[in-house]
């Protein structure tokens, strides 16, 4: 019973996780698009694959793929493709903005956006890494990361644009997207290799504790 309400909680952490990632990835992106700010554009596009993150954890924990080992595996996996999907982007995208000395515009759209970020990504992670530690799902653990991860990267940005509309250091958002780049290098590949989980002891379908962290 136990294991069951912790997967109906993180069934609707990742539902309002969706609605949040899909307004914030799609605004982000328009505004990104507008000033010219690859790292904005950048973590619109982080925002959307979140969103992707989501609907694997709800298709994870629905019907008979609830007491599923083979579909937990099968989205950890899917999860960590996100990662591997952002990073190289944003990095080709970073490298030619720095070396074509593109300067972005004045975003106060964006800074407010990635400033909502920093304050409510950390917990909604949080609250997905606890009952990820209770499931002893990797997936729905990396999930949760994928939200830290946000608000990290929310705060790369905001500081990026600060420093543009502020002092004209265009160069501080390219420099942002190389660290949006490369946290979520290491982000997927931590959770395609499962690493991550043993937070906690972890409880199986019937809300005993598990022999490992990761069951």
């Amino acid at each position: 019973m136990e294991w069951l309400q912790a997967a109906h909680r993180a069934k609707t952490l990742s539902w309002l996780s969706l609605v949040w990632m899909g307004l914030e990835g799609g605004i982000a992106i328009a505004a990104g698009i507008a000033a010219g700010s690859i790292a904005l554009i950048g973590f619109g596009i982080d925002s959307a694959i979140e969103g992707v993150a989501s609907i694997v954890i709800i298709w994870r924990f629905t019907g008979a793929r609830m007491h599923s080992h083979a579909a937990e595996e099968r989205a950890q996996k899917l999860v960590a493709i996100q990662f591997f999907i952002l990073a190289p982007y944003v990095a080709y995208e970073a490298i030619g903005h720095l070396v074509g000395g593109e300067h972005p515009e004045v975003s106060p759209l964006g800074m407010v956006l990635t400033a909502s970020s920093v304050i409510g990504m950390p917990l909604l992670g949080i609250a997905k890494q606890r009952v990820a530690r209770q499931l002893g799902s990797q997936a729905t653990h990396g999930e949760g990361t994928q939200n830290l991860l946000c608000a990290y990267l929310a705060a790369a940005v905001f500081f990026g644009l600060a420093g543009n509309a502020l002092f004209d250091a265009w160069w501080l958002d390219p420099v942002a997207a190389l660290v949006i780049a490369g946290i979520a290098l290491r982000e997927g590949v931590q959770t395609w290799r499962g690493e991550g989980c043993c937070a906690g002891p972890a409880l199986d379908r019937a809300g005993n504790a598990c022999a490992d962290d990761c069951c």
